[in-house]
């Protein structure tokens, strides 16, 4: 096993990798590789197997990417006509995209023959057929999740018999999701000739014996300190216990701290992070949401508006936010504490990459603390019994450097219309509702109009309990009005004897 853990002034041109690419990530600003890739590139280059441990934000996606595009553009001995010749196989559709553009903004000045090196992405959520067509016009490098993969693969759009590469990104991740069936099946179409590279930032026992069932000798490349759970120098942890009903108030001045910048709130349930987001737009933040409730348009729509800077807050749950992979982001939030340690180390891994400080701040209710500190004592990080904080407490503003002025909004309430990204696509992508439009006024059961009785339509209550209580304005959680229960007409009294 190999193992650095500093970044030199060596260059993407010392290790050998084309000018093409050079050029491409030089534009990008990427001139030195960082630990990761500069170990696994004299490897990589000259067609080893390997294995790459390291956090996320080490860089591991060029760690892999670069060798890939080298060798698939630099064999002469097998041209390249159309059919996929490298795969990267990846746990989630904001990964898939996020490997995609890296790819394709490291390949931008490569050609095979008299046309563009093609880089596609194909996961699951979206239609079929782009999909196919672009298969059918010819492809260089496929990025994919499994299940969208194996689909087209048994279909016979794609042919992974010529593959010379094939890479398996977040490997732990995709073990967690469930995915290692389906990596296993895919895995039985490759070539036994071809080259594999697998990256994970743990190494459970599962990932392992796949390494060892398709991989041929790997070398094991560990960037990295050697505790799996090690967290980032970089990022400046702040703990908080913090009352369920003041966590808002207190992630609006958070918000508010100064050189905040791009900033991601976790939660642990999907209803959570709809709900913050809503009530922080509702505050005047530019947020956004990404989680399993909304369409695959609406999490890619509020994905790219946090990447463009037209939001500069995200709020999503573990799953949905796993593959987002921003360089800039200045704050994490932890609004609810994730299941375990290892979680904890993904999320606020997401600051202080690259070199970069950042600041993760988390939030621990009472009856959340029973985790916390077995969170704690895996990582160490000493800090059991969080100071009781709210957020008028003075020690907050100190800590994070929150102005003394800041309230819990900074603009006018937002209209719902534009609270988030997410809701936004959401809207668009459903039907439009016509199922009260024909309701009549009715009197004491009868019509208005004098008509036969028509019984107005209701929608049946939720069989396992409603999720969506009244309140006491007459609507519901939705804003839609509150059923009225319909009254039987009364009998008229018999006539008394005259």
């Amino acid at each position: 096993m190999t193992a650095l853990t500093s970044k030199t002034e060596t260059t993407f041109a010392d290790l050998g990798v084309r000018d093409e690419i050079v050029r491409a990530l030089a534009e990008s600003g990427k001139e030195h590789p960082f630990a990761i890739q500069e170990l696994t590139l004299p490897l990589a280059l000259a067609g080893d197997d390997l294995i790459g441990q390291a956090r996320t934000g080490m860089g591991k996606t060029l760690a892999f990417g670069v060798p890939l595009l080298h060798r698939v553009s630099t064999d002469e001995t097998r041209p390249l006509t159309g059919a996929p010749r490298a795969l990267v196989v990846v746990p989630t559709r904001e990964l898939c995209l996020q490997v995609f553009d890296d790819l394709t903004t490291a390949a931008k000045h490569l050609r095979a023959g008299d046309r563009k090196f093609t880089v596609t992405s194909i996961y699951g959520g979206r239609p079929y057929e782009p999909q196919i067509e672009a298969l059918r016009n010819g492809v260089d490098v496929v990025v994919g999740t499994p299940g969208r993969l194996l689909d087209l693969a048994q279909q016979g759009h794609l042919q992974l018999g010529g593959l010379s590469v094939l890479v398996l990104d977040e490997a732990d991740e995709m073990l967690d999701l469930g995915f290692l069936p389906d990596i296993e099946r895919i895995l039985r179409l490759t070539p036994d000739s071809r080259q594999a590279m697998l990256f994970s930032a743990t190494m459970p026992d599962p990932i392992i014996t796949l390494a060892r069932t398709f991989m041929n000798q790997p070398t094991h490349i560990r960037a990295e300190a050697p505790h799996s759970a090690a967290t980032h120098d970089t990022t400046e942890q702040f703990v908080y216990r913090a009352h369920a009903l003041d966590k808002v108030e207190m992630v609006s001045r958070i918000l508010q701290a100064e050189g905040r910048g791009a900033t991601m709130i976790f939660t642990r349930t999907k209803r959570t992070a709809q709900k913050v987001a809503d009530e922080l737009g509702e505050r005047g933040f530019k947020v956004g949401a990404v989680h399993g409730d909304l369409g695959q348009i609406a999490r890619e729509k509020a994905l790219k508006a946090f990447r463009n800077g037209d939001v500069d807050v995200l709020v999503a749950t573990d799953v949905a936010a796993r593959g987002i992979d921003i360089d800039d982001i200045t704050h994490v939030i932890n609004y609810q504490i994730p299941d375990d340690e290892q979680a904890y180390v993904h999320r606020i891994g997401r600051t202080g990459r690259a070199g970069k400080t950042g600041i993760a701040v988390t939030l621990v209710d009472w009856d959340e603390l029973p985790r916390w500190t077995m969170i704690d004592k895996a990582l160490g990080l000493d800090t059991p019994d969080p100071a009781e904080t709210y957020s008028s407490s003075p020690h907050l503003y100190t800590e994070l450097n929150i102005p003394a002025e800041a309230t819990g909004s900074i603009a006018a309430p937002r209209t719902p219309k534009t609270r988030t990204e997410g809701e936004r696509a959401e809207r668009a992508e459903r039907p439009a509702r016509t199922r009260n439009r024909n309701r009549r006024r009715t009197r004491g059961g009868q019509p208005a109009t004098g008509h036969p009785e028509q019984v107005a339509e209701t929608e049946p209550a939720d069989a396992a309990g409603s999720d969506s209580p009244t309140g006491a304005d007459g609507t519901d959680e939705t804003g839609a009005p509150k059923r009225r229960r319909r009254r039987r007409p009364r009998k008229a009294a018999a006539p008394a004897a005259g």
